[in-house]
């Protein structure tokens, strides 16, 4: 079983910026990537960010140039710095990891509320 710690969501107002972090630990032998979705109420899960350990990065339309996502291969951490944040983006984001042989695991989410 992967373990996952997520921390940075909150409110924030329009044109402001927040920073996830996700650590994992427990089961995580053969990750080649981590990444963050997201999922607001009614609506479907929406892949957010993704990279992988050899620090390729893949991103949704819809943040490119307003996300960055980072990773730390050796503590097992990704981050996404949100900037120019809209009240679009409010959502719950999964942090999740891409394993080998286990597939995808998901963190438990952190919501994430742009509003005035």
């Amino acid at each position: 079983q992967v373990q996952f710690v997520e921390s940075g969501g909150g409110l924030v107002q329009p044109g402001g910026s927040l920073r996830l972090s996700c650590a994992a630990s427990g089961n995580i032998f053969g990750i080649y990537g981590m990444g963050w979705s997201r999922q607001a109420p009614g609506e479907q899960r929406e892949l957010v960010a993704f990279i992988s350990t050899g620090g390729i990065t893949n991103y949704a339309d819809s943040v490119k140039g307003r996300f960055t996502i980072s990773g730390d291969n050796a503590k097992n951490t990704v981050y996404l710095q949100m900037n120019n944040l809209k009240p679009e983006d409010t959502s719950v984001y999964y942090c999740y990891v891409d394993q080998r042989q286990r597939g995808r695991s998901w963190g438990q989410g952190t919501p994430v509320t742009v509003s005035s």
